[in-house]
C-alpha cells in the first residue's frame, strides 16, 4: 500500500498484509487521531443528548442520567461500528489512518462491535478505582489521564507497536492514503493539458 512521502518522519513499523509491506503509524500519530476523534465525538453527544431529550421528553439534563449514559454508550456504538467496519472514521481519514484485520482486510461488523467494547479498556479502569475508591472529579481526571498515557506507552511492547485492545480485538491499524478517484485524475489531467495549449 503506498504511504505518502510527508509521512516519512511519522512512520513508526511494518508489517507484511497480503505480502505487500504496510507501515504502522506512530504512536503519537494514533494518539493525534484519537484526541482528534474525541473533539468530532462532541457534535455526536450534542445529537444524541437531543434526541434522547426529545423521545424521553426529559426536561432537567439531571433526569435519567443513568438512561442517557447508556444511550449515548450505543449510539457511540452504532458510530463506531459502522465507520470502522468501512475502514475509517472521519478524524482517521484525516490522519490516513485505516483499521485493517490481521489479513489487511476490511473488518467485519462484529468484530468491529468487539473492538468497540474492548475499546473501554482506555476509560473503564479509571473509572472503576474512581467509583470504588470514592475519588473526586479532579483527581479522577489526572487518575483517568494517567492511564491513558499508561495504555498507549505498552504498545510498545506489542510486536508490531499496536494498541493492546487492537490485539485482542484481531485488528491493526495501518497507514493508509486514499487512491485517487480515476475522473479525478483524469479531469486534472485534462487541465493540466488545456493550461500547456493556453500558455503556447
Amino acid at each position: 500500500m503506498p504511504v505518502a512521502p510527508y509521512w516519512q518522519p511519522y512512520l513508526a513499523t511494518k508489517l507484511i498484509v497480503n505480502n505487500l509491506p504496510v507501515t504502522v503509524p506512530s504512536i503519537p500519530r494514533r494518539l493525534a487521531c484519537w484526541m482528534y476523534e474525541g473533539l468530532l465525538m462532541f457534535g455526536v453527544v450534542f445529537i444524541a443528548g437531543y434526541l434522547f431529550g426529545t423521545l424521553s421528553q426529559t426536561r432537567n439534563a439531571l433526569d435519567n442520567r443513568n438512561a442517557l449514559q447508556a444511550f449515548v454508550f450505543v449510539v457511540f456504538g452504532i458510530y463506531f461500528v459502522w465507520f470502522w467496519a468501512k475502514g475509517q472514521t472521519l478524524a482517521m481519514k484525516t490522519w490516513d489512518i485505516r483499521i485493517v484485520d490481521t489479513q489487511g482486510r476490511l473488518i467485519t461488523q462484529k468484530r468491529a462491535l468487539v473492538r468497540y467494547i474492548l475499546s473501554w479498556l482506555w476509560f473503564l479502569p479509571p473509572l472503576t478505582v474512581s467509583w470504588l475508591f470514592n475519588i473526586s472529579g479532579k483527581e479522577g481526571a489526572v487518575l483517568s489521564l494517567g492511564w491513558i498515557a499508561i495504555w498507549a506507552v505498552l504498545a510498545r511492547f506489542h510486536p508490531q507497536k499496536q494498541f493492546w485492545h487492537d490485539a485482542l480485538a484481531g485488528t491493526r491499524l495501518v497507514s493508509w492514503v486514499a487512491p485517487e478517484s480515476p475522473k479525478r485524475a483524469a479531469r486534472m489531467a485534462a487541465q493540466a493539458e488545456a493550461a500547456a495549449k493556453s500558455k503556447a
